[in-house]
């Protein structure tokens, strides 16, 4: 191709994506628009590896420090075909990726570089795609991956445990956030002040682990799918009506925490971070590492705190993402720990939801239900169960709910959307909420260690929830008590 060909190649491309864009809504900032901006260049140049697009995407957004080179390469160091590629690239869609990558908190409290997944969560795409290139480049040269996880999460994990010495280690991570909208995402806002390690930037780390070991371990026979399809069998699924996430054996994002730990948990992660740490002393030179002499402490404390928020306890689905309205009074604080918990169906919704969208459909018509014909402040239920692989914030744990008459002040109420009266939800809705759930509260101290167990019925007489099956399940659980006569709030 001629230097002339090549320029009105690349002008008919930038124009082609530019009306592309208006169409299909590249601006913006979900999982979809992303993944359909990288197929589109993928179409436009056929032949373009999977390996050098995540170069360019690198590229794009500026992402050379001093850690991705001595790991990956430098971007810019390609061969003269991946050079060509990367300039139509470059040329034809700069701006959208560069936006949609390049991760930045503002003054504000905005995160940029992250984009709203379907399945609900927010993903930083920088360690995502890091952790991409990494399995990438070791699948074509026939090698182990090299530097996963301190591309991923090591560098930002430590940096961020040291960086906030001086308060507790459960807040040296987070936090989380909420959208402007679900359905048309531009603008994602931090719920308080961001340390280096948000939410968004885990979850992008977790998946560009699961997602760099899978593509690492691909055999000699078998090929890198092309980009926008590895994104898309990870982030854009549907669960079969019936079954739920009960034997999904592929990885989808909904299982990003137990697959991450599955991979990183046997490495010996303090290990990890101190070398991650004495790595990025030795590129970057940053002296206050090296003089630190509560490194080991801080990181010790700091991984306790990260398995415990990010493997131990499930992700919950803020109230702001499934689109609550505001408490209609001053929400009353509980007194922790508390000694019960108190298990629910909610008989309506009837059907299990399979998605986010269906799953916060279903939160927004019973809180509707429950502040608008039972005139009550607000949902009842402290958290609910989809199954869809995750659990939703309903009055949560610090705030008194109306879900078990007399017993509101002593306990939480949790419940499965469903009816479950002749049958038992999945068996991981079930998991997220006897064991994740349940343990989280405890190991948090929110529920007493010594908690008892009840079924709906069993303090309040006129209902049958959580349904005839499902009350049998739950019998037999630790914690679970029979009595005529439990305990009641003062």
């Amino acid at each position: 191709m001629t230097l002339s060909g090549l320029s009105f190649f690349v002008l008919a491309l930038s124009y082609v994506l530019t009306v592309y864009g208006r169409s299909t809504g590249l601006h913006l900032r979900n999982m979809d628009s992303f993944i359909q901006a990288v197929q589109q260049v993928e179409e436009s140049n056929p032949g373009l590896s999977p390996l050098a697009l995540v170069r360019a995407l690198r590229r794009t957004a500026g992402h050379d420090d001093e850690m991705t080179i001595h790991f990956l390469g430098a971007s810019y160091n390609l061969t003269n075909a991946e050079v060509l590629e990367t300039a139509i690239l470059n040329a034809s869609s700069f701006s959208f990726f560069d936006k949609a990558i390049h991760h930045i908190v503002t003054d504000y409290g905005e995160e940029r570089g992250v984009v709203l997944a379907p399945d609900g969560t927010t993903v930083a795409l920088a360690p995502l795609l890091r952790g991409i290139e990494a399995g990438l480049k070791a699948n074509m040269e026939g090698t182990p991956a090299v530097g996963l996880f301190p591309l991923t999460l090591g560098r930002t994990l430590g940096l961020s445990f040291l960086s906030l010495q001086d308060i507790p280690a459960s807040k040296r991570m987070g936090p989380n956030g909420c959208w402007d909208s679900v359905d048309h995402p531009k603008l994602f806002k931090l719920s308080r002040p961001a340390t280096l390690a948000t939410d968004a930037v885990i979850h992008g780390g977790m998946d560009g682990v699961i997602l760099g070991t899978d593509l690492s371990n691909l055999t000699a026979s078998e090929q890198p799918q092309a980009l926008s399809e590895v994104l898309k069998g990870y982030y854009s699924f549907t669960l079969q009506e019936g079954r739920g996430m009960d034997d999904i054996t592929s990885h989808i994002s909904p299982r990003r925490r137990e697959i991450s730990r599955s991979i990183l948990e046997p490495l010996d992660l303090h290990s990890q971070v101190m070398e991650t740490l004495t790595l990025v002393w030795k590129l970057e030179k940053t002296q206050w590492i090296a003089l630190d002499t509560g490194l080991g402490k801080a990181v010790k404390d700091g991984l306790q705190a990260f398995v415990h928020k990010y493997w131990d306890c499930p992700q919950i689905i803020p109230r702001c993402q499934w689109g609550a309205k505001a408490y209609q009074s001053t929400p009353i604080p509980l007194s922790l720990p508390l000694k019960f918990l108190y298990v629910h169906h909610t008989y309506e919704p009837s059907s299990p939801c399979l998605s986010f969208p269906r799953c916060s459909r279903d939160m927004r018509a019973m809180q509707r239900f429950h502040q608008e014909v039972r005139n009550w402040s607000d949902i009842g239920y402290s958290f609910v169960v989809g199954s869809d692989g995750y659990v939703y914030e309903g009055r949560g744990w610090n705030y008194l709910g109306r879900h078990t008459r007399g017993h509101n002040a002593i306990g939480y109420g949790v419940s499965i959307i469903g009816n479950y009266t002749a049958t038992l939800p999945s068996r991981h809705a079930i998991d997220l909420l006897r064991h994740r759930l349940v343990q989280c509260a405890v190991d948090g101290g929110r529920l007493a260690t010594n908690f008892t167990l009840y079924g709906h019925r069993q303090v309040v007489n006129y209902t049958s929830c959580p349904g005839d099956a499902f009350f049998s399940e739950i019998r037999s659980w630790e914690h679970f008590r029979e009595t005529d006569s439990p305990e009641t709030e003062e």
